[in-house]
């Protein structure tokens, strides 16, 4: 039996995320970055674009050497692992969000350090980025919790300066300003992240007996909007011009031309306006060549063709 050919291991890659895991994580990441658009953008009332813009490794020490002074840092406790991360916000971002909510346009004269008020202001926005880091990656048993606010003085004491680390940086831009929210997460923790993303990916998909026909039912009671109408004819601007009150407008259609029964934006049928009691109702009479109304109802249109 031959053996096997030895490998030299290389002690300075200990604690290398694999692209593998790099490429997993980064998935999650990008999803996050999009919920965050909408979720931030809801939450100030204004345009918010949030984007994955790298994803890096590198030495807590050189992650230090990238923080400004002053910054806004805050420590991020990772359950159940009872590890540690941090989480950093550029001022410039900060002093626009800070407008925002104290009811400004979203502008900032000037990058400083914040107040103990505007540190309570940030708190409630950071909730919803918390928010969003949870639901991510709630399918691996990961929480973030969002601890105090660290000074810079401090910041070199939180982990080894040779920690390996994961620096993820999402690119926010507001009307006002333009700046990254950073994570630093330890690529430890990380790695242990990466085998149960890979345990979750792995387990079949749970398939729920009737779920189209509860679908259907949980669907039957929604309203959509629905319409009478003729056909869509031309008016020469002229014509309308000259309107008054007991204006007769003559339409290019032809004397028994039969409305037509729109609903949700889709032509469904022809009909005729009816009474029925003490309310206006359709008579239908036969099913129309379905026609988008709405473009986001083009896939439904599809489907019902």
């Amino acid at each position: 039996m031959e053996a096997a050919e030895a490998t030299p291991y290389n002690f300075g890659r200990a604690g290398q995320i694999s692209n593998d895991q790099m490429r997993a994580i980064a998935m999650v990441n990008d999803g996050i970055a999009r919920n965050l658009t909408h979720t931030l953008g809801a939450w100030l009332r204004s345009q918010v674009q949030v984007g994955l813009a790298a994803t890096d490794q590198m030495t807590y020490a050189e992650f230090m050497e990238r923080v400004p002074d002053p910054a806004y840092v805050c420590l991020l406790r990772l359950e159940p692992l009872g590890g540690i991360g941090l989480l950093q916000l550029d001022l410039s971002l900060a002093m626009t969000i800070i407008d925002l909510l104290l009811g400004g346009q979203g502008t900032s004269d000037s990058v400083r350090d914040v107040t103990d008020i505007e540190e309570a202001i940030l708190a409630s926005v950071l909730s919803v980025v918390m928010r969003e880091l949870n639901a991510a990656w709630e399918a691996v048993g990961l929480r973030f919790t969002l601890d105090k606010r660290e000074p810079h003085t401090r910041l070199a004491r939180l982990m080894p300066g040779s920690e390996r680390t994961l620096v993820v940086t999402l690119d926010v831009q507001m009307e006002g300003a333009t700046g990254a929210l950073k994570l630093c997460l330890p690529a430890v923790v990380l790695n242990t992240i990466h085998r149960r993303l890979i345990a979750v990916k792995e387990q079949p998909r749970r398939k729920f007996e009737d779920g189209g026909a509860r679908v259907q039912e949980l669907m039957g009671a929604a309203k959509f909007e629905g319409v009478l109408r003729l056909p869509a004819t031309r008016i020469s601007s002229r014509e309308v011009q000259s309107l008054e009150v007991g204006s007769l407008v003559e339409f290019a259609l032809p004397r028994y031309t039969p409305a037509e029964f729109v609903f949700g934006g889709l032509r469904v049928c022809t009909a005729v306006p009816v009474a029925r009691g003490e309310h206006r109702a359709a008579m239908l009479e036969r099913a129309a060549e379905v026609v988008v109304e709405n473009p986001q109802l083009e896939a439904v249109a599809g489907g019902v063709a």
